[in-house]
């Protein structure tokens, strides 16, 4: 919930207690939501041990939430993930200036935040790319920053091959990513290809003669 009736500063911020988590944006204050679900944090989990073993000899580090990111004086996050390429952005207490990547996990609690503001806040930062988690149905949207916006140049499901943009060696199994407990309510009837079921009744009848004209 966003407190509108003050803007906040990094300052205001680092002074507030350790035990509630907040976000600034714009200097608006928002309450993150409680402890995220066991499903969110799995894939928080796989993705940063997936991310610090291919950057393991890489001059790159990824960080897991929670890590303050500053954007701005007024401008203050925390993704679930976030991939830093220029060692002088990692602070003692925080990462400071754009990362190279941010990945967010959907919930139902946070995705207008997340798909909106947020977004607009990596894009006006100049974040060159985001990945957008949701895990069930399982998708990773990725967006690339063109031209101070965000293009999607891919949505993939667990079936599909995995590349990233900015990172093109990285290889993700997402099968095994997504391999995550989905209760029995969950379950949605997925849109799939297939025949129409008059299809076979129509093959089935005789075709009728052709009509030919006489003279």
């Amino acid at each position: 919930m966003a407190i509108k009736d003050n803007r906040y500063t990094w300052e205001d911020y680092r002074s507030w207690s350790d035990s509630e988590r907040w976000e600034l944006i714009d200097g608006e204050a928002y309450a993150m939501s409680p402890a995220p679900a066991t499903r969110h944090q799995l894939l928080v989990s796989r993705l940063t041990r997936h991310w610090a073993n291919f950057l393991a000899k890489n001059t790159c580090e990824v960080f897991p939430a929670p890590t303050d990111l500053k954007l701005s004086d007024t401008d203050v996050v925390q993704p679930d993930l976030l991939v830093v390429c220029e060692p002088d952005k990692i602070k003692p207490t925080h990462i400071e200036g754009p990362p190279a990547l941010v990945i967010e996990i959907l919930s139902p609690s946070t995705e207008l935040l997340d798909r909106g503001r947020k977004l607009d806040l990596y894009a006006a930062s100049g974040v060159k790319e985001v990945w957008l988690v949701t895990p069930y149905p399982a998708l990773i949207e990725i967006f690339v920053l063109d031209n101070g916006t965000y293009r999607r140049i891919h949505a993939f499901t667990r079936e599909q091959t995995f590349h990233c943009p900015s990172f093109p060696a990285l290889e993700l199994d997402l099968n095994a990513l997504f391999d995550l407990p989905v209760a029995p309510e969950e379950r949605i009837n997925v849109v799939r290809e297939g025949h129409p079921p008059y299809t076979a009744r129509r093959e089935a009848e005789p075709r009728a003669a052709p009509v030919t004209s006489q003279t």
